[in-house]
């Protein structure tokens, strides 16, 4: 499917060196700020404690947000989740499992006390619960879950998710190796780990929070940008077969222009559900959903100037995509 068709071929490669300068320089700065400041990590990897509270109506966030503030407790997160009645608050927490409890205990007691409540122990069909008691006959908060990740699991989720971004690495690597040739093998990994540093980069610069959430977004770009570099590959393997007499700077130019139509088709689309998950997922979908655009705009910038430029300055020629037809021997092997 194809909304437009470019008769004259672009020719990108001509301006390869350029782009490439300016991904190295992108790419250096990236590596400083992940040196530098390094990433903001969540909970998930640093331990802390997760509280989820409901309220009968809709929360007052900010309100809220000034209670657990006031209590020194260091850096907290408080957002909604789900429906405007709950609230998740997420507190850092290095100490381990014990201190965490006596933290959450503390906090549910000062949103308590903000409803003009006291706490007051419950026997619950199951166990016994702390609950928020007024004069009323509903809970003015209550509290329906607290979680604990102590900092030996962050680290292993760290490591954990270092394993996985290895393994995809290799795999990728060795897919397309399988397919292709090592050439296009090699560029590829190099747009790819382009792609996952700059948006490690932008992390740490701004000092957004990286959760296991935008780490999935980060592996999920490592597999959106080798699609647009296998498609581009495989119209450069195409055009090979089809072009014989042209370079191979036209045969890549020529791949790359023909599938225009197509990548902003693809990436248009992709990016627009994107976005509206960036606009209206909340806090809880918005790194993902930065990191998710970060990755689409430098997966199509990556596929055509850095793993294609790559690609031909490894010296990528028709010779590795298409094999050589022996001729039939006439004599059928006879000696006369």
């Amino acid at each position: 499917m194809e909304f437009f068709r470019i008769k004259k071929d672009i020719p990108f490669m001509r301006h390869a060196l350029v782009f490439n300068v300016i991904s190295a320089l992108t790419f250096v700065a990236a590596v400083f700020f992940l040196w530098h400041k390094g990433l903001h990590l969540s909970i998930e990897f640093t331990g802390g404690t997760v509280m989820e509270v409901t309220y009968p109506k809709a929360a007052d966030i900010e309100g809220v947000r000034k209670t657990v503030d006031a209590m020194g407790l260091g850096e907290a997160q408080v957002l909604t989740f789900g429906r405007a009645q709950d609230v998740m608050i997420r507190l850092r927490n290095d100490k381990g499992v014990d201190d965490g409890g006596k933290i959450a205990r503390s906090v549910f007691a000062a949103l308590c006390k903000r409803e003009s409540g006291s706490i007051q122990k419950i026997a619950d069909k199951t166990a016994e619960r702390a609950a928020c008691v007024t004069t009323g006959t509903a809970e003015p908060v209550a509290l329906q879950k607290v979680e604990f990740v102590g900092a030996q699991v962050g680290k292993e989720l760290a490591q954990d998710g270092l394993n996985a971004l290895l393994m995809v690495v290799i795999g990728v690597m060795l897919y397309l190796a399988f397919r292709f040739e090592w050439k296009f093998a090699v560029a590829a990994i190099i747009a790819n780990l382009h792609d996952v540093v700059i948006i490690l980069g932008f992390f740490a610069f701004f000092q957004w929070e990286f959760s296991l959430t935008v780490l999935a977004a980060v592996l999920a770009v490592l597999g959106y940008s080798v699609n647009e570099s296998v498609v581009i590959f495989d119209r450069i393997r195409e055009n090979f077969r089809k072009q014989r007499k042209t370079s191979v700077t036209e045969v890549i130019d020529s791949a790359i222009t023909s599938t225009i139509s197509r990548t902003i088709i693809t990436h248009g689309c992709t990016q627009m559900m994107v976005l509206s998950m960036l606009f209206f997922g909340g806090p809880t979908l918005e790194y993902f959903a930065i990191a998710l655009t970060i990755g689409i705009c430098f997966g199509i910038y990556s596929s055509v100037f850095v793993a294609a430029a790559v690609a031909m300055w490894l010296g990528v020629k028709r010779e590795d995509l298409i094999v050589p037809v022996k001729e039939k021997d006439e004599t059928d092997g006879a000696v006369v």
